[in-house]
């Protein structure tokens, strides 16, 4: 049965992980894998979810099976983290799935079900796991233009120009904030341009939202989303905790339909309970019942919210203090851009062989595509980092 089948490739941002670990050069900075890290290089559980751990512990009286939708306190919680406020809540659903690839893909499959003919368009670039998430649920991709390689920024004349051939039976994929892989976002304007085409021409807004707090902010990163919420008739989003609560390996994520009645909406998450009960049957509880713990506690809350801002304002700094030393100490400007960049990457604008020397002869580990993870960095390997770079892009 399997002898046929052809060897696969290798991911291009896993297997850098296992490249790293299998490097015997004490100088090397891993900057591929996109986790948080703290100032020793850790990635931390969060004092929030440690407090919770021991209240779940004590708590719970069972490991029986919570249902196929999972824990739907925990998704209340993600439905009021993001749409709070908005006037969408009576005509909302959602489901608790394996992180928010799992999301990505129930909602691939709901798309495939209600509307077979769905394309669904990518900015180019995107996150790397969009593309074959959509096309595995057997939907057409479209990619539309999104960032220029020549000011590091958000082409939005050339965004809102593709866009406007997107239509009914199109489903437009955005990110919510800490756009992956680059870093740059699109401001609150461009929310409204596209929520004012998608109005018009009659596209389905789909936002993924994976690092809400890491931005501008926990209220701030979701403001385009609640504007768009308000205004288009249907929506789709999928969130996840692995960032904003530390929750990598709990695989703990959310799947969320706006319809345009609240029987639309528990229609659609009818078919997300039938596609996942074909699919996984039911999600890991572990994280779920962390987040909803703290999201349940007022005083796990603030300090939840306290730990989060600590994690952006370090990401905020490590910017800064990057790009200081690269034009500090190298009286460089060029990599400006990176400083208001959001969240946890850049991109570099280096090609794939540069990249290939940043890790061959430095040790340092970004993706192919010029994306670093700036939460991998350190306060003591930002002179190694930025004399690196400074000299691969001087080549």
């Amino acid at each position: 049965m399997f002898s046929q089948l052809p060897t696969p490739a290798l991911d291009p941002i896993l297997s850098l992980t296992v490249a790293f670990r299998n490097d015997p050069r004490r100088e090397k900075v891993d900057l591929g894998i996109g986790v948080y890290k703290n100032s020793q290089g850790e990635t931390p559980i969060m004092r929030a979810v440690s407090q919770a751990q021991h209240i779940v512990a004590d708590t719970q009286k069972t490991k029986s099976y919570v249902g196929l939708a999972g824990c739907e306190e925990f998704n209340q919680s993600m439905v009021d983290l993001l749409l709070k406020g908005t006037s969408v809540l009576d005509r909302v659903a959602a489901i608790q799935t394996p992180g928010a690839s799992g999301a990505l893909r129930m909602l691939g499959d709901l798309m495939k079900v209600a509307q077979p003919d769905t394309t669904v368009w990518i900015s180019n670039p995107s996150y790397v796991n969009h593309k074959p998430v959509m096309e595995a649920a057997g939907l057409k991709v479209k990619y539309y233009r999104y960032f220029s390689p020549l000011t590091k920024q958000v082409d939005t004349e050339l965004m809102l120009q593709d866009l406007a051939g997107a239509g009914v039976n199109d489903v437009v994929l955005l990110h919510g904030c800490c756009h992956n892989p680059t870093g740059a976002d699109i401001d609150f304007s461009a929310w409204q341009a596209i929520t004012e085409l998608a109005v018009k021409n009659g596209f389905t807004p789909f936002v993924d939202i994976a690092y809400q707090g890491f931005g501008d902010g926990l209220e701030e990163d979701a403001k385009g989303l609640q504007y768009m919420a308000n205004q288009v008739e249907e929506m789709l989003i999928t969130t996840s905790c692995s960032k904003n609560f530390g929750l990598y390996r709990e695989r703990t994520g959310a799947a969320i339909v706006v319809g345009q009645s609240a029987l639309a909406a528990q229609n659609a998450k009818g078919k997300l309970m039938t596609l996942a009960r074909a699919t996984y049957t039911m999600p890991p509880d572990h994280g779920a019942a962390l987040v909803k713990t703290v999201l349940q506690d007022q005083a796990l809350t603030t300090l939840w919210k306290q730990e989060l801002r600590e994690m952006q304002q370090r990401l905020l700094n490590l910017r800064q203090t990057l790009c200081n030393e690269l034009r500090n100490q190298h009286n460089t400007s060029q990599f400006d851009f990176i400083e208001s960049h959001k969240g946890m990457f850049t991109v570099l604008g280096f090609s794939p062989e540069q990249m290939g020397t940043l890790r061959e002869e430095y040790g340092i580990y970004g993706v192919g595509d010029g994306r670093i993870n700036i939460a991998g960095l350190t306060e003591k390997d930002i002179p190694y980092v930025a004399d690196a770079i400074v000299k691969v892009s001087q080549r």
